[in-house]
């Protein structure tokens, strides 16, 4: 640094000066504890009317700064955060554990920083055999010790003959059962994040003893003072003296701040590692499952059991075939679903791969598919009614939108079905079975396969024969919409013959019908579903179109389903039988075989 410009930044502090009458400087119990300012205060260092009420604080012989909460429990303070409010505290003993039967924090102003709380049972135990993961190691001794489980977990699981269950604790956070003792405090008022944004310091309010608070320039400290009446007399010599404690306080501010955001990264990764899908022995998977015991249902990839993870959390497993494929469904479900986070796509909870054999772990819905309510084969067709289908359609016309436009790579289904439609307690619709789905980049247009694959009735005509277009994201559309004629065609009311007896083809009935001007024959129950019926009608038309040029994207669609419908035009016929069909008025003409270029599937 030039000397030139150390020497005006003193005859800057010396002009500017600096008042002593401020007794709420901001304190240290040592050298390198957390500065201490409003709303805290540092007894015997700082007057009381520096801090608000709760927010004392003292030094320790040994220069540790503490806090005292209710029911005597005493914490050192070893970071103070004023801009996301926030204590980063610790255990004097070294056992957070230990303090927990005194934890009360209702009438404290802080709160337990980790959200991640739980109920606990604690054990004391004199011999054990088991698991020593939920061990405290820091409350047991010679000839016992204590082992605390969340109290919804089933003791059936664990050999607990030997031990003696002592108390019940609610609302603990998880962090204090780790090794690291350190605990996370919040508090919420007196609110001075704004001041911090702003690079200013925080007080109550015209001294007042309310939570109202405003922001004033950071005064300077005494240290500063003693630099500037120095400076004002000091030789070169001082000045050189105090470029090389300014030098040594940069390195070590540097060194700090490094430590703390290596710190800050391996927090959030632990954080991140609790977001990710469990990976389960299959020995775990049979305790979750009771041997297997409650069958949901059994596909062609595996078969898919009830599961338990606790007393309230239940679970699908479903158990992969050893003998189908090379393994490409299991990597495609947990490659996939491991990176997707939507309302509208079924959550994977976790995943078995244990030597030769494969299960996938999922969110259990208890209303099952929706194949069990838009089909009298499987269910009762009009256990819905029309305003439902219609929230069900558009959730899952959001859940293909997000799969092709919400993710790094575009993820194309393959097999959009009622059965792959679970549903929630409120019906909400979940896009699930991912074993065929495949990845592509969204800048491209088609992806290449070699062979057909999906459930037929809704494999789009592009996936047989490229006469009608490359494979496509447009591929999903087609799926969903044979999926939306699939629902209205539930509650159709007639058995329509054609000439030869057989059944008319319903899609093209209802096409027929529409074209024509004549009223659909659909089981109405109220005033507005005749008009929600011919809605998802049309939209399903547009849908399956034989090119995939004509059939719209996800995003239109949902646009489509968020409309009123009276706007919506019918679209081409799209069946051979009623030949070219016409084409909308308001659609810009353009060729049938519109080439899109193909690209290579991505791994």
């Amino acid at each position: 640094m030039d000397l030139s410009v150390v020497g005006l930044l003193m005859l800057v502090l010396v002009g500017h000066g600096v008042g002593l009458n401020d007794l709420c400087q901001e304190e240290r119990c040592g050298k390198h504890g957390p500065a201490v300012r409003f709303p805290f205060s540092l007894r015997e260092k700082q007057p009381d009317n520096c801090s608000y009420r709760g927010f004392e604080l003292s030094c320790t012989d040994r220069e540790e700064t503490l806090l005292q909460l209710p029911n005597s429990v005493k914490l050192y303070v070893n970071k103070i955060d004023y801009a996301s409010q926030l204590i980063i505290a610790s255990d004097p003993d070294q056992c957070l554990p230990k303090q927990l039967r005194n934890f009360n924090l209702s009438t404290s102003p802080f709160k337990f920083g980790d959200m991640r709380q739980g109920d606990y049972a604690f054990f004391n135990c004199t011999s054990w055999k088991g698991d020593t993961d939920q061990k405290l190691a820091c409350l047991s001794g010679p000839g016992y010790d204590i082992f605390a489980y969340f109290s919804s977990y089933p003791i059936g699981y664990s050999d607990l003959t030997s031990c003696t269950k002592m108390y019940n604790l609610s609302s603990i956070p998880r962090e204090i059962f780790w090794q690291n003792n350190i605990l996370h405090l919040n508090w919420s008022g007196p609110e001075c994040v704004h001041c911090e944004a702003h690079g200013k310091f925080c007080r109550s309010k015209n001294n007042s003893a309310g939570l109202e608070t405003e922001c004033y320039d950071k005064p300077k400290s005494k240290e500063d003072i003693k630099k500037k009446t120095e400076a004002s007399v000091a030789t070169v010599g001082s000045v050189l003296l105090l470029l090389f404690f300014f030098a040594a306080f940069r390195v070590y501010s540097s060194d700090k701040a490094a430590k703390e955001n290596q710190k800050r990264i391996e927090n959030f990764l632990a954080d991140y590692k609790a977001f990710k899908p469990t990976r389960y022995t299959y020995a775990d998977i049979k305790r979750i499952t009771n041997e297997f015991k409650d069958k949901l249902g059994q596909g062609a990839y595996g078969t898919v059991f009830k599961g338990q993870l606790s007393d309230e959390i239940f679970v699908a497993v479903k158990i992969l075939n050893n003998s189908t494929g090379n393994g490409e469904e299991f990597v495609n479900e947990v490659g996939t679903m491991g990176k997707i986070h939507h309302v509208n796509v079924i959550r994977l909870v976790g995943y078995c791969a244990d030597g030769f054999r494969r299960a996938l772990v999922y969110d259990y819905l208890s209303n099952e598919s929706l194949e069990k309510f838009i089909s009298s084969e499987h269910g009762d067709a009009t256990a819905l009614s029309w305003e439902k289908l219609q929230d069900i359609a558009l959730g899952m016309a959001k859940g293909i939108e997000y799969l092709h436009q919400g993710c790094d790579q575009r993820i194309l289904h393959f097999d959009i079905k009622p059965h792959n439609i679970l549903l929630d307690e409120n019906f909400n619709p979940k896009i699930s079975d991912f074993g065929l789905a495949k990845l592509c980049s969204k800048d491209q247009s088609a992806v290449s396969m070699t062979t057909a694959r999906g459930t037929l009735g809704y494999i789009a005509p592009e996936v047989f024969s490229r006469n009608f277009g490359n494979v496509s994201y447009k591929s999903d559309v087609y799926g969903f919409g044979m999926v939306l004629l699939e629902m209205v065609g539930g509650r159709k009311t007639i058995n329509d013959k054609i000439q030869n007896n057989n059944q008319i083809y319903f899609p093209e009935w209802v096409y027929n019908s529409l074209d024509n001007g004549e009223e659909l024959r659909i089981r109405i129950e109220k005033e507005g579903d005749a008009q929600i019926a011919k809605k998802l009608t049309i939209v399903g038309l547009w849908c399956i179109q034989w090119h995939p040029v004509d059939r719209p994207s996800m995003n239109a669609v949902v646009q489509m389903l968020e409309g009123q419908g009276d706007t919506l035009t019918m679209p081409p016929s799209p069946f051979a039988s009623a030949g070219s069909g016409r084409r909308n008025a308001n659609m810009p003409g353009r060729p049938l075989h519109q080439a899109l270029e193909v690209i290579t599937e991505a791994e």
